[in-house]
């Protein structure tokens, strides 16, 4: 009887064993895929920046105000430009702080937190870029409203108008324009880091089945 007891005991021991080994290697490889996820979402960060870099290199802003007579504005946007890429950075080295942390850290609770930490960080960077595109879109129809010579006949035919047809009809194609357009970027945003995101959000899930 003594020996029934003292197998119970030891079966008892090993399967707790068992169980931690389990739980162990579990945690390994959700740390490992959490890193590289976080990794690589530093990674599209910086070929974002990077490619919309390029893109306004193309995209002549002084040469597009100059053309709509409008080159008392362009140190507004050379300000508006600077301050939004220093936003931008500031995200990017967030990314890679919160990769280092993620890469390094060996608690299961704090692993938790930095993921937490690092979605919602993706997620301000997201309503970030869609407001400041909203912003930029906004900017857009007003400037062209306001500077280009060939509104004027527009802006003629609204103030001679008694119902406000025309009007309307601009304001109509701005708002459309303008869902479209944030929808588009969304989209693209929902595509980039929603997958990413979604991954590391089915992570955390799986280690707070560990951590109960």
């Amino acid at each position: 009887m003594e020996e029934l007891d003292l197998l119970k005991k030891t079966w008892q021991k090993d399967s707790h064993y068992y169980e931690q080994v389990s739980e162990n290697e579990i945690y390994k490889m959700l740390h490992k895929k959490s890193s590289s996820i976080v990794k690589w979402i530093l990674i599209i960060s910086i070929i974002e920046v990077l490619f919309w870099a390029v893109i306004s290199v193309f995209f002549k802003v002084d040469e597009n105000l100059k053309n709509l007579n409008a080159e008392n504005l362009s140190v507004y946007f050379q300000v508006l430009n600077v301050v939004n890429y220093v936003v931008i950075l500031w995200f990017i080295y967030n990314f890679y702080k919160n990769y280092i942390k993620i890469s390094t850290t060996v608690s299961t609770n704090q692993l938790m937190h930095d993921i937490l930490k690092t979605r919602k960080t993706v997620q301000y960077y997201v309503w970030y870029n869609l407001v400041m595109a909203l912003m930029t879109i906004i900017a857009a129809f007003v400037m062209e409203f306001e500077f280009n010579p060939k509104m004027e006949i527009v802006k003629n035919k609204i103030a001679n108008e008694n119902n406000y047809q025309t009007l309307f009809v601009i304001v109509g194609i701005m708002l459309l324009s303008i869902i479209v357009f944030i929808g588009l970027v969304w989209l693209f945003y929902r595509l980039l880091y929603g997958i990413l995101l979604r991954k590391l959000n089915s992570n955390y899930k799986e280690l707070k089945k560990i951590d109960l």
